[in-house]
């Protein structure tokens, strides 16, 4: 039997997350994992949120239900002890026939120092990330360093398999060259434009090269924030009031603006609006939902939203995601819609694909 054209490609490139923002029904994941299945996404993705988006139990149910997808769990290094890290990595690899993928993030330092954890500093990972490929190896490790003492550390029964693929969140320049460095992937932040995915990319590739690896053994993946054909506040929600998430958080907004090399005025505006100057700092995703945001999303120029993401018909949106894979991306995290309103997209998306000859 044929494939469809483009089928490939759109499995080998594109992703999406699944229970996107806060939760009250886990459960929803299961079958928005088995509905980007079916539509031929290749990818999960999970997040953490603590309570009810705990990535490794997530990960193990999605791995179950599903069969062919990928699955990728966000953790915070400094959260867990490194055996227990590394055990769920180890134990997904065996449980979903090495489909899992270990992606890091950094967080907001405020956030992890208010839960009493270390920050989650690129060289705590960097230890961190030696002492689990040590452990995928089934060596014993002893260390004693920035991370604490651990005089004897071993996966007592290890999976005998491919080594999960470590990925890192990276917006500005240092960690876009951590990554290069030291990781098997890069996941760039939403909004980041063609522009900044060229920028973007060349860091890494370089940082890459210049640690004596293959610049091209790191896979870059995009996170963008896609609407198809949603209703205008629907779609104000998802892209403009998720974006303020991002661009009121001094430090993140203003990397993704330097490496998209757009207005830096703008965040001032944003951070003045009454609602984000009364937070005193705390995180505007903790405070207000995506709908409570969307009349501070409208200070956004249009030319943000034009080149930060996609949105508009299904059709435009397949069209203006080929321009990330042009400007440098590997494989693209579809964010914002859910599983259940992509079909559509991914339909054009295997058009746009194939029209490219992928």
């Amino acid at each position: 039997m044929m494939q469809e054209p483009g089928a490939q490609a759109l499995f080998d490139k594109f992703g999406t997350y699944i229970l996107p923002g806060r939760v009250d029904d886990p459960r929803r994941g299961i079958d928005e994992a088995l509905e980007a299945e079916r539509i031929g996404l290749g990818a999960v993705w999970i997040s953490e949120r603590f309570a009810l988006k705990e990535p490794a139990v997530l990960a193990g149910a999605v791995s179950e239900a599903t069969s062919r997808i990928r699955i990728n769990g966000t953790f915070y290094a400094t959260m867990r002890h490194p055996l227990v890290t590394a055990s769920i990595a180890n134990m997904m690899q065996a449980m979903s026939d090495n489909r899992f993928g270990v992606m890091f993030a950094r967080a907001v330092p405020a956030y992890m120092k208010m839960m009493g954890a270390p920050a989650i500093t690129m060289e705590r990972l960097a230890d961190y990330i030696s002492i689990f490929r040590r452990l995928w190896t089934g060596e014993e490790v002893r260390y004693e360093g920035l991370l604490g003492t651990f005089p004897s550390l071993k996966l007592t029964d290890f999976h005998d398999g491919p080594k999960p693929p470590i990925i890192f969140t990276a917006i500005g320049p240092k960690s876009l060259e951590f990554a290069g460095q030291y990781c098997d992937g890069v996941l760039l932040h939403p909004f980041v434009s063609p522009t900044g995915v060229k920028n973007s990319t060349k860091i890494v590739r370089d940082a890459a090269e210049k640690s004596g690896r293959d610049p091209m053994s790191v896979r870059i993946y995009h996170n963008i924030i896609v609407a198809p054909d949603l209703p205008k506040d629907e779609e104000d929600a998802v892209v403009r009031g998720r974006a303020i998430t991002y661009f009121e958080l001094p430090g993140f907004g203003d990397l993704i603006v330097e490496i998209n090399e757009w207005d830096k005025g703008v965040l001032d505006l944003v951070r003045a609006h009454p609602k984000i100057a009364s937070l005193n700092g705390k995180p505007a995703d903790q405070a207000y939902t995506r709908q409570e945001l969307v009349d501070v999303g409208q200070l956004l120029p249009q030319q943000w939203i034009d080149e930060g993401a996609a949105v508009g018909t299904a059709a435009r949106c397949a069209d203006q995601l080929m321009d990330y894979l042009d400007a440098g991306a590997d494989e693209i995290l579809l964010h914002g819609a859910g599983p259940k309103d992509m079909g559509p997209l991914t339909t054009e998306l295997k058009r746009a694909l194939a029209a490219k000859g992928l």
